[in-house]
């Protein structure tokens, strides 16, 4: 279609390139926003929920340690289990990014806007 075009042709193959990977991200993030992981404290007495892109989505406590002598034991495995819960969804993302990179053909440790 672009033949003897020269750079023209290059320039339209880089954009239709571009384009697809604009839209392959857009698939991505929504993707994301479905996947769930779970990230735990305490030996899982408490577990937290969230998407890949880290909306945090769920919380669940083991009713044993609900006691009021130890509010803060329980405050601290809650922040535990919701920063476990932020770290993986991270890893999540950025492995779900490098798969599409390398679908693309691009390298794994391209920098993508998100």
């Amino acid at each position: 279609m672009f033949k003897g075009l020269g750079a023209m042709g290059d320039m339209a193959k880089m954009m239709k390139a571009a384009k697809e990977m604009q839209e392959k991200m857009g698939e991505l993030q929504e993707e994301l926003k479905s996947i769930v992981v779970t990230g735990e404290a305490g030996a899982g007495l408490v577990q937290a929920r969230a998407t890949a892109k880290g909306e945090l989505t769920g919380l669940s406590i083991d009713p044993s340690i609900l006691q009021a002598s130890e509010k803060e034991v329980v405050e601290d495995l809650i922040l535990a289990a919701i920063k476990d819960t932020q770290e993986k969804a991270k890893f999540r993302e950025q492995e779900e990014q490098k798969r599409l990179l390398r679908e693309l053909g691009l390298p794994e440790n391209m920098d993508l806007p998100v």
